[in-house]
């Protein structure tokens, strides 16, 4: 069996849906190990590599928690905290800002006065994550980019890894748009693969039995490019500035989960 190191890196980490786990574990019998780092870390804070308690799981589960982050490697302590910094349940389910520290966790950034993400010796990463009973952290969301609809968190995140198990989606985006009623809304960007038809209700039947009703999103729209940094990183803000009037332009104003 081969190996493979994924490491994230979606604002900071490229995320793995399922869709390509799976293609790589049964199409080149290469099985993909889930990695987190970031800069202030130096540069890995958690991996997910095989271990007694995976190769226990049938491969459905086990393809589902290769999806994950994995757990903190020696040296690095993860925790999962609510808005007043209190620290939340490792139960897999809540969602809370993902900190770490550590002995050669970054302290403060170089001639720069600000260390508000510093706080009793544990940093804010600005991510958004679940952490689960066996350890296994699991990245919903950058804290910006979380998309809060009706008092719930949506994950764009997840949403757009489940969208990508669709064989006619190529590329796509999920962000949050401000809406009269809810707060935000998701609204999902596709490009669609060359020579594939593929409409709107295609992708919401596809969805439908996958999230959660409220995870739906309002409206599906094809595209033919998503802006990018030049290390291939979604650019959500230009998104988000780009859309942020849908719901106030046209009907969807009216809409409802």
């Amino acid at each position: 069996m081969q190996k493979l190191l994924v490491e994230s890196q979606r604002e900071g980490y490229f995320d793995t849906p399922m869709s390509m786990i799976k293609a790589f574990q049964e199409n080149h019998d290469a099985f993909v190990i889930h990695a987190r780092g970031m800069t202030e870390l130096s540069t890995m804070g958690t991996l997910n590599s095989m271990n007694a308690y995976m190769s226990g799981l049938s491969q459905e589960q086990r393809y589902e928690l290769q999806t994950k982050q994995g757990r903190p490697i020696y040296g690095i302590e993860i925790r999962i905290v609510d808005q007043d910094d209190n620290a939340l349940a490792h139960d897999g389910k809540i969602f809370g800002r993902l900190q770490v520290q550590g002995p050669w966790v970054a302290s403060s950034y170089y001639k720069h006065d600000d260390v508000s993400d510093w706080k009793d010796g544990w940093f804010d990463t600005g991510d958004v994550a679940t952490i689960d009973e066996q350890g296994y952290m699991n990245i919903v969301d950058r804290a910006k980019d979380v998309i809060k609809s009706g008092g719930e968190w949506v994950s764009s995140i997840d949403v757009e890894n489940i969208a990508m198990g669709h064989d006619a989606v190529q590329e796509c985006a999920v962000i949050g748009i401000p809406h009269p009623k809810w707060d935000e809304r998701p609204l999902l960007l596709v490009i669609a693969k060359e020579g594939v038809n593929i409409s709107k209700q295609d992708v919401s039947g596809y969805l439908n039995d996958k999230i959660v009703k409220w995870w739906m999103p309002d409206e599906v729209l094809f595209v033919e490019t998503l802006p990018h940094t030049a290390t291939g990183k979604l650019l959500k803000r230009e998104l988000r500035d780009q859309y942020q009037e849908l719901y106030t332009n046209n009907e969807l104003a009216g809409s409802s989960v």
